[in-house]
């Protein structure tokens, strides 16, 4: 019996780690476009607009944004509401906590985490790299915790901004893949081009 569960257990494991893994060579080229534009546009203008002083555009969470956003687009965690939601709520707690309890990491540091996740989990924005952009507002450089509520307007939600920007763009450039998850642009692009034409 134990065996027979074993078994089975195996095998849908091997197909779900198969199916998970399926991506087609055009799939592959648009997540690496998209990511590539995304994350690039954001170190452009850290590198060429920012000053020095101004070096904290690029946070570590926007590449596993990334992964979801052009790579696994149907993904409910993938959607616009999560990845916006989900890193501006995270950088909000992450801020919060990091005031109330400045300089006592091992606190900060699994509070700030485990709040996000709680946060977003209440707003319905849930998104695993908002986690990460918690954690950086209270482990990250001396620029960056001296931004305080700032953080969340610049990097985070101008950053999420860019990648959203070009995650609609490039999600949608083929009839293969849609973006958000259902055809919800489509659709509302075409209803206001038909409230347009009714006008």
């Amino acid at each position: 019996m134990i065996k027979k569960h074993l078994t089975r257990g195996y095998r849908i494991s091997k197909y779900v780690v198969y199916k998970e893994t399926l991506v087609n060579t055009t799939e592959k080229f648009w997540s690496f476009l998209g990511s590539v534009i995304g994350i690039g546009l954001i170190a452009f203008i850290q590198d060429k607009l920012l000053t020095t002083n101004d070096n904290v555009f690029l946070i570590g969470s926007f590449g596993a944004s990334c992964v979801l956003v052009y790579g696994i687009i149907e993904s409910p965690l993938a959607q616009p509401r999560n990845l916006v939601g989900g890193h501006v709520v995270s950088a909000i707690i992450g801020v919060t906590v990091f005031k109330l309890c400045p300089d006592v990491i091992w606190l900060t540091a699994p509070l700030a985490v485990s709040l996000s996740i709680i946060g977003m989990q209440y707003t319905k924005t849930l998104h695993p790299p908002g986690g990460a952009t918690a954690l950086i507002a209270v482990s990250g450089s001396a620029k960056i915790k001296a931004l305080g509520y700032f953080y969340v307007l610049y990097p985070v939600l101008a950053g999420v901004t860019i990648l959203l920007i070009v995650a609609l763009v490039f999600n949608n450039l083929t009839s293969k893949r849609s973006y958000p998850a259902g055809g919800r642009l489509l659709r509302l692009l075409k209803r206001r081009a038909g409230f347009k034409r009714a006008r």
